[in-house]
């Protein structure tokens, strides 16, 4: 099986956080095959530079470990993701996300998030 990881729900796994469900812990730590898009990096990236996440290390380096040691691949954003985007209805306006949604419905694979306005589409969520 192959999943995206919604940014919090990378960080939270990576943190071993209570907030992570337990079905969502056993995907991470089972055999799927788990992405990262490069959306949920640029979105570290700049969460960290406002000053509204703090990390271990810079945001670069820890992503790049991180990644490196929990065998997760990242997820291109490719132009039908791009245009796909144009197809969702606005259930949620957090341009992040948005481009997960539509990574996951273009790649067809599910997403591991908590967030319950993902499930206002046709997306499988995992939590």
């Amino acid at each position: 099986m192959k999943a995206i990881l919604d940014t919090h729900a990378f960080l939270w796994a990576l943190a071993g956080d209570a907030r992570m469900s337990r079905h969502a812990r056993d995907v991470f730590a089972g055999s799927a095959d788990l992405f990262l898009s490069m959306a949920s990096i640029w979105e570290i990236l700049i969460k960290v530079q406002s000053g509204k996440l703090n990390l271990p290390q810079p945001a670069g380096p820890y992503v790049l470990s991180r990644l490196a040691e929990n065998r997760i691949k990242t997820l291109p954003i490719s132009i039908d993701h791009l245009l796909a985007i144009e197809r969702l209805p606005r259930h949620h306006r957090d341009p992040f996300d948005r481009m997960l949604i539509a990574q996951s419905m273009e790649e067809d694979w599910p997403i591991i998030t908590a967030d319950p306005k993902f499930k206002q589409y046709p997306v499988q969520v995992i939590w």
